[in-house]
């Protein structure tokens, strides 16, 4: 959800806020503000992004500090919300200028390593209520166990239409 939130802060802009989340084990949702719904050409870049992130690897480091200390390191504070003293930060990271993809205060349950996720799949983008959007997602196992079932998907598919996989969308088109 930290990288998700990174990735969407730096494709939609810093509006994108979270709003809400539910994690479970290979599964996530996650909630934020923005206005419309997040294009096609922005979900690949913010799933791509992600990708990247795992696939960079890097340390997940939690640590407690005062809320000065946080707030002077550029970690994410939400509007509205109010922090104890001392705070929860995470960083995730680094980029290889050294800085961390994503610094907030949480208090969840984190992995050692970004590398841990395993695979990412986004799999759906819907406007939940007036200005909140949600993006639903795999990691991991389940994650890769979609992209098989869509590639089956997509070579049976392909062998019923008599065309190659990549030009399924055509022919299909010619059909329609």
């Amino acid at each position: 959800t930290h990288l998700l939130h990174w990735s969407l802060q730096k494709t939609l802009g810093a509006h994108a806020q979270q709003q809400g989340s539910k994690v479970d084990a290979d599964w996530l949702r996650f909630d934020f503000t923005n206005l419309s719904a997040v294009e096609p050409d922005q979900l690949a870049t913010i799933a791509a992004d992600v990708e990247s992130s795992v696939g960079q690897g890097g340390a997940v480091k939690c640590e407690t500090l005062p809320l000065a200390d946080a707030r002077q390191q550029g970690a994410m504070m939400l509007f509205g919300e109010k922090y104890p003293d001392p705070v929860r930060m995470v960083s995730i990271g680094p980029l290889a200028d050294g800085e961390s993809f994503s610094r907030e205060l949480c208090g969840g349950t984190h992995m050692s390593a970004v590398a841990e996720v395993g695979e990412f799949e986004l799999l759906s983008e819907e406007g939940v209520s007036a200005g909140t959007r949600r993006v639903t997602a795999l990691t991991g196992k389940r994650a890769a166990e979609h992209r098989k079932e869509i590639e089956g998907v997509l070579a049976k598919l392909a062998e019923t239409l008599g065309v190659k996989p990549e030009t399924v969308v055509e022919a299909t088109g010619r059909l329609v």
